[in-house]
């Protein structure tokens, strides 16, 4: 059965391309990965690709850390169509799946025809899938591929479409920029440009917006700007501190921390009515809120109880109750989409260590092994997560999975990356 998926690329952002990247560096994959042959795709123009589809599609799930695809040079066929593939040359080879695909120019773009196979059983788990893109959309087209690919086999739905933000700091230049890229680090856009300090970007529910923190008036002030038109909204300037926006789930609202009364508390704005909601009232230090999965509590970093550990507050009150006990340093709580996990800072031998936490259970689990590991979120699938490191002693990006088992990093090839955040799913 064919069906047409048509891809307009989206992204209309007036701002610069950018020429540091972020190149990936797999340290840790799962023991017996799912082999898998991508064979080269057949294309019958005559004006040679700007992108290799095939190894975009191999690249994506290998980083997932639970395929190990075939290196084409090992193949021993290179079937494009049904009718030639031999499936005993692929058991020969080990491989558990098989893709194979057609390219061919199609007005301004492309259309690629793809299969995916299940070599043990020999059946079509895929037939003649067709994705159509414009002529700057291989990319596109080679993620959308592997999404599907991935979330057939493993049935967790993929992120290889999702992007990610994070702030690079030049420093011979001094210069810090909000940057947008894809999440293996391709295609790197500045957002934005500043002399001074960005922190805390993150990414509304729908994809359009981001919300930060920039330093550009002198002090701290939270901005939200739209990623289509790149019109900018700054929301807070009271004195003191103004910092750690975070979005409800419904796109509605923003958490934040706020100074203006004295002490640094959470409050809610409603970005309609720009109407502020005072959440927590104590003489502790409160701050880096997020919203858990209902909209009805804030969960926060408070110091409160001597030292910093998190909380979760009921934004209609009633309370506020304490999650973490584990370990005198716990702080920057992001919510798993699931609602039943987050993930934290947490300092373990005087390290600090990104690690989940079950909220049903309190149960911990220590996911990295760096060193001063900060600043975690979480893909969509709730898969995996990204967070900031040091490498070599420059900041970094690294991503690792849910279960530990899976790692990866994203050193760039110019200047500090910093405050990571993961896109939702684009509509």
């Amino acid at each position: 059965m064919r069906v047409v998926i048509v891809f307009l690329l989206a992204w209309l952002l007036s701002s610069s391309v950018a020429h540091a990247e972020l190149t990936i560096r797999i340290t840790q994959g799962v023991d017996n990965p799912t082999v898998i042959g991508i064979v080269p795709f057949n294309y019958t123009g005559t004006i040679p690709l700007p992108e290799n589809v095939s190894d975009i599609i191999s690249n994506d799930l290998r980083r997932s850390g639970q395929f190990g695809p075939i290196d084409p040079s090992h193949m021993l066929s290179y079937p494009s169509h049904q009718e030639d593939v031999i499936y005993r040359d692929w058991r020969l080879l080990g491989s558990e799946y098989l893709v194979i695909g057609n390219i061919d120019p199609k007005d301004s773009g492309y259309q690629l025809t793809y299969s995916l196979y299940d070599v043990v059983s020999q059946q079509i788990m895929i037939s003649n899938q067709v994705v159509v893109v414009e002529s700057n959309g291989l990319r596109d087209m080679a993620h959308h591929v592997s999404d599907a690919v991935y979330e057939l086999i493993t049935g967790i739905r993929g992120v290889f479409s999702t992007h990610i933000i994070y702030v690079e700091h030049q420093k011979a230049v001094r210069q810090y920029r909000l940057m947008r890229a894809d999440m293996d680090g391709a295609r790197p856009q500045v957002l934005l440009k500043s002399s001074e300090p960005l922190l805390s970007p993150t990414w509304s529910p729908d994809g359009q917006s981001v919300a930060y923190v920039s330093f550009e008036t002198s002090r701290p002030a939270i901005f939200v700007q739209n990623l289509l038109t790149g019109k900018r909204q700054q929301i807070t300037n009271f004195k003191g501190l103004n910092g750690a926006p975070a979005w409800s789930p419904d796109g509605r609202k923003l958490a934040l921390v706020l100074s203006k009364d004295g002490n640094s508390e959470i409050y809610t704005i409603d970005l309609a009515s720009r109407r502020f909601s005072r959440i927590t009232n104590h003489f502790g230090i409160d701050t880096e809120p997020t919203w858990a999965a209902d909209g009805k509590h804030i969960i926060f970093t408070s110091n409160r109880g001597g030292k910093p550990q998190i909380y979760r507050a009921n934004i209609a009150g009633g309370g506020v109750q304490r999650l973490t006990f584990e370990g005198n340093y716990n702080a920057r709580a992001q919510v798993a989409p699931d609602g039943k996990h987050i993930v934290m800072v947490h300092r373990r031998a005087n390290v600090f260590h990104i690690a989940s936490q079950e909220l049903g259970t309190g149960q911990v689990r220590v996911l990295t092994e760096t060193n001063l590991d900060e600043s975690p979120s979480i893909a969509p699938n709730g898969a995996l997560l990204i967070y900031a490191t040091k490498v070599n002693g420059k900041g970094a990006l690294a991503s690792v999975s849910m279960d530990a088992g899976t790692k990866f990093i994203l050193p760039s090839t110019s200047g500090d990356v910093r405050e990571p955040s993961w896109s939702p799913y684009f509509k």
